[in-house]
């Protein structure tokens, strides 16, 4: 029996987990102990996944959260470490690069216990992404490195990672096999866009999260001026964390298009399913919106998706509100072929349990 301590703390980390837990679940010889760090509170960015997508209930809910990255990371330790010595799991499996995603590899390491880290070898290249610092420290810690696409591979090659004691596999994107899986009942599942009252593909859909596009505001005020205008042309529904609402109000920036409260996995594939085109800062939907073939504009200078750029799929933008408009206009008149295959054929899940099982240190 191999015992797998799993951290987790924030929305694509549950996504991830549901596609992977759920293979977990097929085999009698993994036994999986979930621990949810309560990076992301709100039961809005949390709850709501693990009731619609079956994931079973973490067994740990450490409720660590709105602190600095600091504390926050030096908490998490803190308890994951308690729980390692009580629980004595063969191995610590993290997601990602979230502060719990660090949290969990430092803990782990530091007791020497053997890492999982799936989502390796991705890099933006930007060391202001306090996400960029995650997935690299992280990586260096693992001793099973999991990568979604050959730019994962080889990046880590690059960095020196065929010289380390550690497992390097090409496995695909698991977040692929959770939206195969979901799209299947999303649409019985979901009421969004009738809630919404909106006309399927003739709107954008868009997300703001990235630290630095919510709390420089210099940046905040151009994304929200850039899809001002945008908005004049085709409609913009952006779901938006209640705390980045505040920050709107509190500087007196004002949206002219339709924000929503954030929705779970169900309604955000249907929105997606349903746009004319995506707009974003998160590395989750970018991919979300290759897997259900809508083109997208990436609010940042920078993406670990790269073969979504090389492909066409994808455009880079500055914060800057002409350049923001100037790739909208780009990229829905844009016909792209979907069909092609970047991330797997939805069996990453499956590859995982098979080189965990065969494991040898």
């Amino acid at each position: 029996m191999v015992k797998i301590l799993t951290v987790l703390g924030a929305r694509p980390q549950f996504i991830k987990a549901a596609a992977v837990s759920r293979e977990f679940g097929k085999n009698d010889n993994i036994e999986e102990i979930l621990v949810h760090t309560g990076q992301h509170y709100d039961p809005s960015m949390s709850d709501i996944f693990f009731n619609e997508m079956n994931i079973p209930k973490p067994k740990y809910q450490l409720n660590i959260n709105a602190l600095s990255h600091g504390a926050m990371t030096g908490r998490m330790m803190e308890e994951i470490e308690k729980l390692i010595l009580d629980e004595k799991p063969d191995f610590v499996m993290v997601y990602g690069d979230t502060n719990s995603t660090l949290a969990g590899a430092l803990s782990a390491k530091k007791l020497h216990n053997k890492v999982i880290h799936i989502e390796a070898g991705l890099r933006s290249f930007n060391m202001r992404m306090p996400e960029e610092i995650n997935r690299i420290l992280t990586d260096r810690l693992s001793d099973i490195l999991f990568c979604p696409t050959d730019i994962a591979i080889e990046n880590l090659k690059n960095e020196g990672y065929e010289n380390f004691d550690c497992k390097i596999y090409k496995n695909g994107d698991v977040m692929q096999d959770a939206a195969i899986f979901y799209s299947k009942t999303s649409k019985e599942k979901s009421n969004i866009i009738k809630k919404l009252e909106i006309n399927i593909n003739n709107y954008v859909l868009c997300t703001i999260h990235r630290q630095e596009n919510t709390d420089e505001i210099s940046n905040l005020k151009n994304i929200i001026d850039g899809l001002n205008k945008i908005n004049k042309e085709l409609p913009v529904i952006v779901p938006l964390h209640p705390r980045t609402k505040k920050v709107l109000e509190h500087n007196n920036i004002k949206p002219e298009f339709i924000i929503i409260e954030p929705v779970g996995y169900f309604d955000m594939i249907e929105l997606i399913k349903n746009s004319a085109l995506v707009m974003t800062d998160s590395g989750g939907l970018q991919k979300e919106a290759f897997f259900f073939e809508k083109n997208c504009v990436t609010l940042r200078e920078q993406t670990e998706w790269l073969e979504l750029v090389n492909n066409g799929f994808n455009i880079l933008s500055k914060i800057d509100v002409d350049d923001i408009y100037n790739k909208f206009k780009l990229m829905s008149e844009k016909k792209s072929d979907f069909n092609i295959d970047l991330y797997g054929n939805g069996n990453a899940s499956k590859y995982i349990v098979e080189k965990i099982l065969s494991y040898q240190s």
